[in-house]
């Protein structure tokens, strides 16, 4: 019992020994605790640093935010200028589609002129025998034929029956004084009273449908006398065929030379 009491004793001071010899240092001296002034200074310092990155941070963000603006600013006069361009580019596209207009419907009347004064000359914008008028060529078939057949001979040369919606087409036609010739009308079911033909100006009866429809018991439009009747669609009269005229150039009118081969 008295040797476990003497061990626990100098286990005890062993202890107390080291505890001592860590105050001092390597001199036998005791090194004094670090005052609290130093770490004040350690974090004082640490805060200018934060401060320094922060206000660098701020300084990179604001050249970054002038960067980006002036990125934007360019971005949006480009804009502005690709779109002053195009409307540039339209603007001048209709004043060139406008002048070729104007330049088309010269060159139409130059040569209207040319084909009365000169017959021989090039500027025919309608195939030979056939008359011209506005913007559309006409030509009379004197050999009778039931108006479908009229139909299907005016469609082999591109062009339709005759078709007058307005009042310039219709003087131009009295004036030639075409008798007994199939219209473009829509074939009716019944028997129709004779029209003048200022009445049919404004009709929408104009031939519009498929002549497959057509049979023996229906009635065709045809023109006598500056007015419009009706007779049976197997009867055989003269046909009026029309068609758009071909578009005039200038060069057109530069020579004076025929087309050859034009029919």
């Amino acid at each position: 019992m008295s040797e476990e009491v003497t061990y626990a004793d100098l286990k005890f001071q062993d202890s107390g020994k080291k505890e001592n010899t860590q105050e001092f240092g390597n001199f036998g001296i005791k090194v004094p605790p670090a005052p609290p002034h130093a770490w004040r200074q350690r974090a004082l310092v640490l805060t200018l640093l934060c401060v320094l990155l922060l206000i660098g941070l701020g300084v990179l963000g604001g050249i970054l935010v002038e960067k980006l603006n002036k990125l934007q600013n360019f971005n949006e006069e480009l804009q502005r200028n690709v779109s002053l361009q195009v409307i540039h580019d339209m603007n001048s596209a209709k004043k060139i589609g406008n002048l070729s207009i104007t330049l088309q419907e010269i060159a139409t009347k130059l040569c209207h002129q040319l084909s009365i004064e000169k017959p021989e000359h090039k500027c025919k914008p309608c195939p030979k025998n056939w008359m011209w008028h506005e913007d559309s060529c006409y030509i009379v078939i004197k050999l009778p034929e039931t108006w479908q057949k009229s139909d299907m001979l005016c469609s082999a040369q591109n062009a339709s029956l005759l078709k007058i919606k307005n009042k310039s087409v219709l003087e131009f036609i009295k004036s030639r004084k075409i008798y007994a010739s199939w219209l473009g009308l829509s074939p009716r079911k019944t028997h129709t009273v004779s029209r003048k033909l200022d009445e049919t100006i404004i009709s929408s009866d104009w031939f519009t449908r498929n002549t497959n429809d057509l049979n023996d018991s229906m009635y065709c439009g045809y023109l006598y006398n500056n007015r419009v009747n009706y007779a049976d669609c197997t009867e055989t009269k003269r046909i009026i065929c029309e068609k758009l005229a071909d578009p005039m150039k200038i060069e057109d009118i530069l020579t004076s030379e025929e087309p050859a081969g034009r029919m």
